[in-house]
């Protein structure tokens, strides 16, 4: 039985012009005035305990009609509570009225006027006297100017927009005012100066081992994380920043005195980066970024081994990025190359047989066509592609030597046939030509 009377519904249908309803409707239409009312007043519950009150007021319903995107009423806000009086007008229909303030006309006569506002009016001040501006009430203080002196204006206001436009160097007002000692901050310029000196070896060993070794760089964390995300942003073209990059983040997590697990998830983007990026180094020289890739590699490997336990998600979700740039035919062989060296470096022998060996054969179709290139820029990158893939195939060999007594299952013929037709005629060319029978034992048993 629904609390709300159908007979309310049926007035309000006739003063429209609706002569008659089905019971059923009125039936439905009094359920959902009553699931309506009950929603509203909840919401305005909710407001009168966060205010902690413990009356209902007409504010607390106009704030719940906002929040369930229902039209307001208009008329019933007040700051002071209403008084309901109740007036009977037959028995057992009560009426519910608003009491009205009494007022007292002879207060009212007798009360002071209240002051006239003054008109509006317009007034002219001096800006500037020949480029000098006076210091009068209605002009800003140098105070004020100086503050508007530290806000980014034009193109440069969006850091990241201003990048791109190449005109990065604009002074940004941190939204929070870190504590860093002058000391700290002379360290942090002169370490990162001398870290990307080329022509000064001994200052750069000398400033990546204080990153290795100093305790006290707690609060330069953030800053050389910055750093770092920074210049593997900017200096995509230049190996040796890209290189200098990954040894400050190699001496942080080499530092024994630092807690970097909050920082990890800032840390691996710019080491990807410099692992799967498509274009690394000048174009030119083919081969010249595979160093800054196998530095990365490790790195990731490195970080796998130390935060895994901590965080959980880690290992899989930079498997499933090394696995999709190692697979994309869209993409660069020295991503590729990228992808294998990483899922070895990430997971190992586990790795490598779950992802890297039941898909080799699929990825000979892209390694075919810049083989046959001959004497091209990308026959010698697929070279290397393919070197790392049989070297990444190798741990398996390594982790299996043990149970391996040296001898073959069946004829030459019938392995070679078998190792064909798992991973690809080019990659079991290769592994053959090696003379190595407990790596294509190895390579079956996986």
């Amino acid at each position: 039985m629904a609390v709300w009377n159908p007979d309310n519904i049926k007035d309000v249908a006739e003063s429209i012009g609706i002569a008659s309803l089905n019971e059923d409707v009125l039936q439905a239409l009094s359920s959902d005035i009553e699931y309506r009312l009950s929603q509203v007043l909840e919401e305005a519950l909710k407001f009168m305990r966060h205010s902690r009150r413990m009356t209902l007021s007409t504010q607390d319903v106009f704030q719940a009609l906002r929040v369930l995107d229902i039209e307001p009423l208009y008329g019933y806000e007040s700051t002071r509570p209403l008084r309901f009086g109740e007036a009977s007008i037959g028995p057992g229909q009560p009426l519910f009225y608003v009491e009205d303030e009494e007022v007292d006309f002879e207060k009212l006569i007798n009360a002071p006027l209240p002051k006239v506002p003054r008109e509006i009016s317009i007034t002219a001040h001096w800006l500037a006297v020949e480029g000098v501006q006076p210091s009068i009430p209605q002009n800003p203080t140098p105070a004020d100017s100086r503050g508007q002196e530290l806000v980014p204006k034009g193109p440069g206001a969006n850091p990241n927009l201003a990048a791109i436009n190449g005109s990065d160097n604009v002074t940004i007002k941190p939204l929070v005012k870190h504590v860093l000692s002058k000391e700290l901050q002379l360290y942090f310029s002169n370490v990162c100066n001398a870290i990307l000196d080329e022509n000064n070896d001994e200052n750069r060993v000398a400033a990546l081992a204080s990153i290795r070794t100093d305790p006290g760089l707690h609060q330069l964390v953030p800053y050389f994380v910055n750093f770092i995300a920074e210049k593997v942003t900017h200096n995509l073209s230049d190996l040796f920043i890209l290189t200098q990059t990954l040894q400050i983040t190699s001496a942080l997590l080499e530092n024994k005195h630092l807690l970097l697990d909050p920082y990890v998830a800032s840390i691996i983007p710019p080491v990807l980066t410099c692992l799967v990026g498509r274009h690394l180094g000048l174009s030119s020289e083919p081969l010249s970024h595979h160093p800054l890739r196998n530095i990365a590699a490790a790195l990731l490997g490195s970080m796998c081994r130390k935060y895994a336990k901590s965080s959980r998600t880690l290992k899989p979700r930079l498997a499933r990025t090394c696995l999709k740039h190692f697979l994309d035919p869209t993409k660069p062989l020295g991503a590729n190359y990228g992808g294998i060296i990483g899922l070895q470096a990430i997971g190992g022998t586990e790795v490598v047989r779950a992802l890297i060996l039941p898909n080799v054969k699929d990825y000979e179709s892209i390694l075919r066509e810049p083989l046959e290139d001959e004497g091209s820029p990308k026959q010698a990158e697929a070279e290397a592609v393919l070197t790392a893939l049989i070297g990444a195939l190798q741990t398996l060999e390594d982790d299996s030597v043990s149970g391996m007594n040296g001898l073959t299952n069946g004829n030459a013929g019938s392995e070679s046939q078998n190792l064909e037709a798992k991973v690809g005629q080019l990659v079991a060319g290769r592994v053959l030509a090696m003379g190595r029978p407990q790596f294509v034992k190895a390579l079956l048993n996986a």
